[in-house]
């Protein structure tokens, strides 16, 4: 058997956030830093939690350094309650009391798993919070992931049931009813931690901003120091040659992508990539590149661009349709073609060649 792994992370986002960097730095000059701000220029920090880099820019804010040190400690706050992974969260022990216990938690890791849940019902399952066995199994995006052994998955699989979470609002505690069952939060966490950040700087008056937990929740606060929209690159998702699709103007949104491309590994000349299917257990298998989701907020987009990727383009597409609100989608297919939702057919224009917006 011959196996190689390989992975990039959030080629979609990271490219648009390159991009991003580089109108703002069209503001003028070299972009500053939290420790060494230059005058008229953001100032920027960067964090590293949720397993991920996490870059946060203040425009034209005179208590930048004041609010991303505030941030810091949201984000570590977020962390400790969030992680799957730590040993001291809120989340982690959620899951080692599987079957056993019900275990309090914060305010916070409520309203993210009530939300979960309440996608997990609208989409039948096909978005589970429970799906934490199944990931820890496949370990997409780390050294040594493979196939897992048949019994393994069905295992895992079994293990699988978002109608088996307990949760106790008035005693604010959550129950996993069966031994084994492992709650993650990835699908929606960053997008929810985002939003938190969002809020805070709105709330102190901050008029522009780019919010970047790891590419997979970006928010763009407000626009442009200088009263622009941001005009937005997008990468294709499988190309590393830094060349752009198409470009898109933002205010004041979010922009949220699922790709193949973002974690993966290849083994007997197959590609296994990370968005698993809960109904199956294994990668989600359709024509589908990648699902890019522009919101009102980071907590919706992160949930939508995952199961959306896994409903595929005709269901996917009808789906956000039919939200009746201001979300909408893009769907880049194998074949290099990109559809659109209704409100995006005026907006985004395509600069590759090699790509064709179909018109319908």
């Amino acid at each position: 058997m011959q196996r190689a792994q390989k992975w990039r992370t959030r080629a979609v986002i990271l490219s648009l956030t390159a991009m991003l960097m580089t109108i703002l730095s069209g503001c003028g000059g070299n972009t500053g830093t939290k420790e060494n701000p230059t005058a008229g220029e953001p100032v920027s920090k960067q964090y590293y939690i949720f397993d991920t880099v996490v870059n946060i820019k203040l425009f034209d804010d005179p208590k930048a350094e004041e609010h991303l040190d505030h941030i810091d400690n949201m984000l570590k706050t977020l962390d400790i309650e969030l992680s799957r992974t730590l040993e001291t969260s809120q989340l982690y022990k959620v899951n080692q009391e599987a079957g056993k216990q019900a275990v309090e938690v914060s305010e916070d890791t409520m309203k993210v798993l009530e939300r979960s849940l309440d996608y997990a019902k609208e989409t039948d399952g096909l978005f589970d919070p429970t799906v934490g066995g199944l990931v820890d199994l496949w370990d997409i995006g780390h050294e040594g992931a493979h196939v897992p052994a048949p019994e393994d998955l069905q295992r895992e699989l079994s293990l699988v049931g978002y109608k088996d979470v307990v949760v106790d609002e008035a005693k604010s505690t959550v129950f996993l009813k069966r031994p084994g069952m492992v709650l993650d939060l990835g699908g929606i966490g960053k997008g929810y931690a985002a939003d938190e950040v969002a809020a805070y700087l709105r709330a102190e008056g901050v008029k522009s901003a780019l919010v970047d937990l790891g590419g997979s929740s970006i928010i763009v606060i407000g626009n442009k120091p200088n009263g622009d929209s941001w005009n937005v690159g997008l990468q294709d998702p499988d190309s590393s040659r830094g060349t752009t699709l198409g470009t898109i103007r933002l205010s004041d949104q979010v922009i949220d992508t699922s790709g193949i491309y973002e974690r993966y590994f290849i083994e007997d000349g197959v590609m296994y990539h990370h968005i698993l299917d809960p109904r199956t257990g294994v990668p989600s298998q359709n024509n589908l590149k990648s699902v890019t989701i522009l919101a009102d907020n980071a907590t919706d987009a992160d949930a939508l661009s995952t199961f959306v990727y896994v409903m595929g383009l005709t269901e996917g597409l009808k789906y956000i349709e039919d939200l009746n609100d201001e979300t909408e989608a893009m769907f880049i297919t194998k074949d290099n073609k990109i559809y659109v939702t209704s409100g995006l057919k005026d907006t985004f224009k395509v600069t590759d060649g090699q790509y064709t917006l179909v018109e319908e």
